[in-house]
């Protein structure tokens, strides 16, 4: 006798339960959901309630699934497998992937690269999302993303280094002239500043006072008005060196601190993975990796 669909409990309480019932830690789940763990605790009493039946021992340190609890964890895992496959099958016909960067990532290392990828991946589409902020893998639907941040990872992520964030000062040739002496801090002060969403000249300067400069809401912005001669940025090395390489821009020095996090690409772990995003994946890192 099948069960008709409107008394099948909550598909959220149904994957709580499912990671919560393979990792047997609440917060273990939590990480791999993404959500706090009184959440992942809270699905699994309503998915309890909704059954009548208890489906974790709780215990001393952490729980344990009762006998009817590892019976229902058994079919749900084939079950989240099957639509994982289902989804995944769908997406390989498609042959669609999302990638999520910053802008500036996007405008100095992903679009001059597009037409090599495309040409050594020509079944595949790119889709790209330039966005600041941090993309959600599953509300946003990404299949990659590359992103400025640092361990650890969440369980449920697969994260490559690509390149450190190092910090550089640079400018047009333009502006600087015509003296190839490397500029003093005092000099540099005189110059115009560039200011960027991520705020690095009171660092530099070792202030907390207000700058002058004309300031960008994004980095890439920052960098136009170098290359136009504008003034002074300070960005990643790794972003600007084609530019330094071509001699649009000309590095002045280090910035000489930290910026407390690197690039990474990072993925969601899947049990079915893609074999176009794997193709993706595979690629980026050997053109983007540095070292």
């Amino acid at each position: 006798m099948s069960t008709p669909r409107r008394s099948l409990p909550p598909l959220n309480a149904l994957r709580a339960f499912e990671v919560a019932g393979r990792q047997l830690n609440f917060r273990a789940a939590s990480e791999e959901l993404g959500v706090s763990q009184g959440a992942v605790a809270q699905q699994v009493r309503l998915l309890e309630d909704h059954l009548g039946i208890s489906l974790f021992k709780r215990m001393p340190r952490g729980v344990a699934l009762t006998p009817q609890g590892a019976n229902y964890l058994s079919e749900m895992t084939r079950a989240f497998d099957t639509l994982c496959k289902a989804t995944a099958q769908l997406h390989d016909r498609a042959d669609a992937v999302t990638i999520s960067v910053t802008p500036t990532f996007a405008t100095k290392i992903l679009i001059p690269q597009l037409s090599e990828l495309k040409s050594a991946l020509p079944w595949v589409e790119l889709r790209t999302i330039a966005t600041e902020s941090v993309s959600d893998f599953d509300r946003d639907q990404i299949d990659i993303a590359v992103r400025q941040t640092r361990p650890p990872f969440a369980a449920s992520q697969e994260a490559q280094l690509l390149f450190r964030h190092d910090l550089v000062l640079v400018a047009s040739p333009h502006l600087l002239g015509d003296d190839k002496r490397p500029p003093t801090r005092e000099q540099i002060s005189r110059l115009p500043l560039l200011h960027d969403a991520q705020n690095h000249w009171p660092k530099f300067f070792d202030s907390v006072g207000t700058l002058p400069g004309a300031v960008f809401n994004q980095t890439t912005l920052a960098l136009d008005a170098a290359l136009a001669g504008q003034g002074v940025a300070i960005a990643c090395r790794a972003l600007v060196q084609a530019d330094l390489d071509a001699a649009r821009l000309v590095e002045i020095c280090p910035a000489g601190f930290s910026a407390g996090s690197d690039f990474y690409l990072v993925r969601k772990r899947s049990p079915h993975p893609r074999n176009s995003v794997d193709a993706v994946w595979s690629w980026a890192l050997d053109h983007w990796a540095v070292g």
